[in-house]
């Protein structure tokens, strides 16, 4: 579910990488990464047997929900409707006992699941996507996401006519030294410490990437069709997981119509951004008088840490407004705050339908700040910011705490911010049509 991004090194020409519609992939996924990495301040289960019964059943479900949890639960509390009434949970144990003693197929009732799920269907009742429980295997993936790290074999996945297929392997990976190629369609996969030894036809992209991840030093076996090759037979690849790395931020210096720009992608605001946001600046600021200007690219960017988002914006101008957060008391307006290492320099910003929340921050702060250009398609439109719990079985819970504005006061949710030159990419071409629009229009 991430792409993939090159070292930071000067190029002389534009080119993208057009591999099995990876544009389409990332739009189909972001919905997916948003719920994970939308603005943050601050499912799937795994079988454990046959439902158990009697007091083994209390002792699993208060191992799930801890003694206190569930004390507190049967009072609401707060500005709620019900705030006086206790709230029975009857009906609850009622569904459960018919469900534990009609239910056709016994072996399916996995008590820690159907805790999960009644506690994502309390969320599921505000109407709210992006506050959302989050089961503590997918708490863990939306740790790593924003942590740019995980323990996997370095592939980024896809489909090709349904099967799935490697879209390309990460620089420097297990994948990559194990001879894995950019095409290759994994047919199978095999993990002995998993149990895993199956056909991947069926894996949802979802499943495939929870399968092929795996602790360090643990070996996966794939099965792969190379469509390139002459021999049409498959081969297996054994490869060892180590931790994987992922940039969210990369830089190449690209040159178009006698025009050198500075082409900075962000791909998410995560925990390693700042970093590497800093080691791109400086190799800017070391070629500042030899170019036309910078392109920030953020398309297929869905968000992350709203700090970062912040201290990013804040390179470009100062003193200004960055964007205000409306919470259910105040208005809290947040002021450009950093090194401005950037201003004056000509910045063009390319978004599209894949581009929100902390993403559609930056982009709005610079257009209302300083009068930046987008260019592309219109933004996501993810106008809240959600703050992240921890909770004690291991999951987590992202909670909407608030909406977020431009600095000028417009709410962009479920609307996105339009941009000021339309542009679209030719997957028929190996040329990135968006980003030479965006030089372009310097």
């Amino acid at each position: 579910m991430k792409s993939t991004f090159p070292e930071l090194s000067p190029k002389k020409n534009v080119k993208k990488i057009k591999l099995f519609n990876l544009q389409n992939l990332l739009n189909v996924t972001v919905a997916i990464l948003l719920i994970f990495v939308g603005s943050i301040i601050g499912y799937r289960f795994s079988q454990t047997g046959k439902l158990p019964l009697g007091m083994e059943r209390i002792t699993l479900i208060t191992n799930v929900l801890s003694k206190q949890q569930i004390k507190q639960s049967t009072r609401l509390t707060g500005n709620s409707k019900s705030s006086d009434s206790k709230v029975n949970f009857d009906s609850f144990w009622e569904v459960w006992s018919y469900l534990e003693r009609d239910y056709l197929e016994p072996e399916k009732l996995d008590a820690e699941k159907m805790v999960h799920g009644a506690i994502a269907g309390m969320t599921a009742s505000l109407g709210d996507p992006y506050t959302a429980y989050l089961p503590p295997d997918d708490n863990q993936r939306s740790g790593e996401d924003l942590a740019g790290s995980f323990y996997g074999v370095g592939i980024e996945l896809g489909y090709v006519d349904g099967t799935l297929a490697v879209i390309s392997p990460l620089d420097d990976s297990p994948a990559q030294k194990a001879g894995v190629e950019a095409g290759d369609l994994i047919v199978h996969v095999k993990d002995a410490k998993k149990g895993i030894d199956e056909d991947s036809s069926t894996w949802t992209l979802d499943r495939a990437v929870n399968e092929i991840r795996g602790g360090k030093g643990e070996p996966v076996v794939l099965t792969l069709f190379r469509p390139t090759s002459e021999k049409k037979e498959t081969f297996d690849v054994e490869i060892i997981r180590d931790e994987i790395i992922v940039k969210s931020v990369k830089l190449e210096f690209v040159e178009h119509n006698g025009r050198r720009v500075a082409h900075l992608r962000i791909t998410r605001f995560g925990e390693r951004t700042s970093g590497e946001w800093d080691e791109a600046v400086n190799k800017i600021l070391a070629e500042k008088s030899s170019i036309t200007g910078i392109v920030l690219d953020m398309r297929n960017n869905p968000g992350g840490f709203f700090d970062t988002s912040i201290t990013i914006a804040s390179e470009f101008f100062k003193n200004g407004i960055v964007v205000s957060q409306k919470g259910k008391v105040q208005t809290q307006d947040f002021k450009a705050k950093g090194k401005a290492r950037l201003v004056g320099i000509p910045v063009v910003i390319l978004v599209n339908k894949g581009s929100a929340s902390a993403s559609e921050i930056v982009a709005g702060a610079l257009k209302d700040n300083i009068n930046a250009k987008l260019v592309g398609e219109k933004t996501f439109g993810k106008g809240t910011v959600q703050d992240r719990r921890e909770l004690s079985n291991g999951g987590g819970i992202h909670i909407t705490i608030g909406r977020w504005l431009m600095p000028k006061g417009e709410w962009i949710h479920h609307e996105g911010i339009p941009v000021d030159i339309e542009a679209q990419d030719n997957k028929e071409t190996e040329e990135d049509e968006v980003l030479l629009k965006g030089i372009e229009s310097f």
